[in-house]
């Protein structure tokens, strides 16, 4: 299983496992969500600070829905949308036709000169990162001045009342769900446990932080699981 790898050959095993499941991916993300997911991703852009012409990354673009939303809200905008796991936009290009540009990009080395966007966001990403440091370190090398970030995760959930139904759902529903609809239990079992040994929203805070970033925060959602968290670029 790739949680249980490191290094690159967890990043290998990370890459196999969304080209399986890519062609079920957002439909097991609307389930898995009832469908919130959407907006989640709007309050995401909404937080990425758009303006006219405003140039955006979608980093780990997956099938593009992030990059979307920001030529819904900002059709000026100069969006790339870029993955490691190149059968995910390939699913991406062939049921949308949006104006962005794709791009095949690894997270840990981002082939962008520095200060080219002026917002960088990411969907699901940084949880499957080998090196998240890098990977934060990098968004901020290629985000201008007074620029943001905004990722949106999966999250450690606090312990409270609804903690039993929480982890029933995580460890029994969802790798169901992999199973009956995307035929890839073992891709269902891994986010779970991933969502479980990830850092707290607090923990992914002081990250942001210690990257550079300031002004940074974050929001639970969805019964604590989830959390959007961003940062800005000091001038």
């Amino acid at each position: 299983m790739a949680q249980h790898l490191q290094g690159p050959e967890r990043a290998q095993a990370v890459r196999g496992m969304f080209t399986r499941i890519a062609r079920q991916y957002d439909l097991m993300n609307r389930l898995m969500t009832a469908g919130m997911d959407l907006r989640w991703r709007k309050e995401v852009i909404r937080r990425a600070h758009l303006r006219p012409h405003s140039r955006l990354l979608d980093l780990g673009t997956g099938t593009g829905d992030l990059a979307r939303e920001a030529l819904q809200q900002e059709p000026t905008s100069q969006v790339v949308a870029a993955d490691f796991t190149l059968e995910m936009m390939r699913v991406g290009q062939q049921r949308h036709s949006q104006p962005q540009q794709w791009c095949d990009a690894d997270a840990l080395h981002l082939p962008f000169p520095d200060q080219t966007f002026d917002a960088v966001v990411s969907g699901f990403l940084l949880r499957n990162v080998i090196d998240l440091d890098t990977a934060l370190k990098e968004q901020v090398r290629v985000l201008r001045p007074q620029g943001w970030i905004v990722a949106l995760d999966t999250t450690r959930p606090q312990e409270n009342f609804l903690s039993p139904f929480v982890r029933f759902y995580m460890k029994r529903i969802i790798p169901l769900l992999g199973r009956l609809i995307a035929m890839a239990p073992d891709a269902y079992t891994y986010l779970p446990e991933t969502s479980t040994a990830f850092l707290s929203a607090e923990a992914l805070q002081a990250r942001f932080e210690q990257a550079g970033l300031t002004h940074a925060g974050f929001r639970r959602l969805n019964f604590g699981t989830v959390a959007i968290h961003w940062g800005q670029k000091p001038a």
